[in-house]
């Protein structure tokens, strides 16, 4: 099993993604990145901790290639805007990945060479050392699942998930 961490925006997007693709094991909707201890959904929102909203993704990489979780990853949101996804601006929603050791940096930095020629502006993405993790509150945890009909669900989640779907269909359950 490997674990990738990642920020795309809105933890919900990334994590309604993950949940719904083959041989992800867990997704863990967090925060990390930031100066903050103890940070909670408040001052991360806020943007005073410094954080991003990241979701822990667990999968088997006998299922799933590493490559297909990033590439994934690079479909699901926009990583030429720098700390805005949509409506939400802000460095909580920059577009970063947090790496554990010199293997993941490696593998995270060619993921953005490979995505680059799909985007005609630069990719922006953050490549960071993990530091702590801290497991957002748990109404943020599966929140697409929970709530598929809440109004950020069906006018920013379904596209993304349409989009995803379009290009990688054969990683996705239905």
């Amino acid at each position: 099993m490997k674990t990738f961490v990642l920020g795309g925006g809105c933890f919900w997007c990334l994590d309604a993604l993950y949940q719904k693709t083959r041989g992800v094991t867990a997704v863990v909707s967090g925060y990390t990145g930031g100066h903050e201890s103890h940070p909670d959904y408040d001052s991360v929102s806020a943007g005073t901790s410094g954080h991003a909203e990241v979701v822990a993704v667990t999968f088997d990489e006998t299922v799933i290639p590493e490559e297909v979780i990033l590439d994934m990853y690079f479909v699901s949101h926009d990583p030429t805007t720098l700390n805005r996804q949509g409506y939400d601006v802000g460095t909580q929603y920059r577009s970063s990945m947090f790496y554990q050791d010199t293997e993941q940096q490696e593998l995270f930095e060619k993921a953005i060479q490979r995505n680059q020629d799909k985007w005609s502006n630069p990719i922006v993405t953050e490549v960071t050392r993990l530091g702590a993790f801290h497991e957002a509150e748990e109404y943020h945890q599966n929140y697409y699942a929970k709530h598929p009909e809440q109004g950020y669900c069906q006018v920013i989640i379904n596209p993304k998930l349409a989009k995803a779907r379009k290009y990688y269909a054969e990683w996705l359950v239905a």
